[in-house]
């Protein structure tokens, strides 16, 4: 039983903590890549087309639970597609000036040992199945065209090539948690586990009867019996791990109101926004390191697509860029009532408001549809069944 509620205890708290950052922190919604229209289009079939949608919550989650990511872009029957590399079969090789000249994907398979080894311009990869455990023979070798992995990680003071993982910042208080909740489950179970007491003489009988239940005694005048036990001074736990509870969400960047520790009823936007400042803060600093190794994405995405016949000149990649779109809670009717404002008073195209619309869901579908719509409003038949110049002159323009 003991052993039970640590394993829930474990999944639990270290999964709101953890996970909270990879699914509140930040979101990627490529509908918010920005630049040159044809260069936007083309990057985004990349994406739809390679799945790098998914790809980018995973280094996120890497991110976050190892402090690295290590991404290697390559292409196959025509298509770019993303390889997610795992941290822990990941050794990433620096020079003495710290950069990256050669990188190893180590792992077991079958109890047989495997090397993959990324060069510049080529990947080999190495092996020892079905021979000696020192006996390694080139399984495969293979020209590289996208470069070394891409390297993703976070700030960390102690080392300049390598991030570190969040959860060393609170899995001191994680583990004085389960120390605290596995002392009071012993406590617990001593509490309803009394131990028979009886003061004064027995008028007749040998004791307490040990094989019938329901057994009776007599006593003589001024006896007693009762049964004694601890005392459960929940008060104490509850107020240390309240504490704990309160440091554990502090430290990560965790906003009560996220784990039902904050009541959120009449609460104003501004109100809950300051609840997820500092949510907003971390989410920030992910946002940051996560932008570094797509800037390298981008180019080796428009390197592969040059080689496919598809380029771009410097400036409209240069155009390129993506914005981090935060889930934080927000009214989405103050949202859509800032847009009318403001496309009302021509501070804005209807394309930005469709961007930053929360009802949106692909931007360049929903322009189709509205020329469809303003074509077939704008048609419109005189009495005599003729059009009208201007009507005929706007389909024109719409056309």
């Amino acid at each position: 039983m003991l052993a039970s509620a640590y394993l829930f205890f474990r999944l639990v708290k270290r999964r709101l903590a953890l996970h909270f950052y990879a699914a509140i922190f930040c979101t990627f919604i490529m509908r918010y890549t920005t630049g040159d229209e044809n260069t936007v289009a083309e990057f985004k079939k990349v994406y739809r087309k390679g799945k790098f949608n998914k790809i980018d919550f995973d280094i996120l989650d890497n991110l976050v639970k190892y402090g690295n990511a290590y991404e290697y872009i390559y292409v196959q029957d025509g298509v770019i597609k993303s390889k997610l590399i795992a941290p822990e079969d990941s050794y990433p090789v620096y020079n003495f000036k710290n950069e990256l000249i050669a990188f190893i994907e180590f792992y077991i398979a079958d109890f047989a040992e495997y090397y993959t080894v990324y060069y510049s311009d080529k990947v080999e990869t190495w092996t020892n199945a079905g021979t000696g455990e020192d006996e390694f023979y080139l399984l495969e070798a293979k020209k590289n065209v996208s470069g070394l992995p891409i390297c993703y990680k976070n700030q960390n003071e102690m080392d300049a090539v390598f991030g570190r993982s969040d959860l060393d910042d609170f899995i001191g208080i994680l583990d004085n948690m389960e120390d605290i909740l596995s002392k009071f489950t012993d406590s617990f179970y001593k509490h309803h586990n009394p131990i028979p007491v009886a003061i004064g003489q027995q008028l007749k009988g040998d004791g307490l009867p040990n094989h019938v239940v329901g057994g009776g005694l007599v006593l003589d005048d001024g006896a007693d019996f009762k049964m004694i036990s601890n005392s459960l001074d929940y008060q104490s736990f509850e107020a240390i791990y309240k504490t704990l509870k309160q440091a554990l969400l502090d430290v990560s960047f965790t906003p009560a109101v996220s784990l039902n520790n904050t009541d959120v009823s009449n609460l104003s936007e501004v109100s809950m926004k300051l609840l997820f400042q500092l949510a907003d803060i971390k989410a920030g600093l992910n946002e940051k390191f996560i932008r570094e190794g797509m800037e390298q994405r981008f180019a080796v995405i428009a390197e592969l697509l040059g080689r496919m016949g598809v380029s771009f000149d410097e400036e409209a990649f240069d155009t390129l860029d993506v914005v981090f779109q935060y889930s934080r809670p927000t009214n989405e009717k103050d949202i859509i009532e800032n847009l009318k404002a403001l496309r009302e008073i021509g501070a804005i195209s209807i394309e930005s408001v469709l961007e930053n619309s929360p009802y949106t869901k692909d931007v360049g579908q929903e322009m189709e549809r509205l020329k469809g719509s303003n074509a077939n409003r704008d048609v419109q038949l005189d009495n005599d069944g003729g059009m009208s110049e201007d009507k005929v002159e706007k389909v024109a323009k719409i056309a």
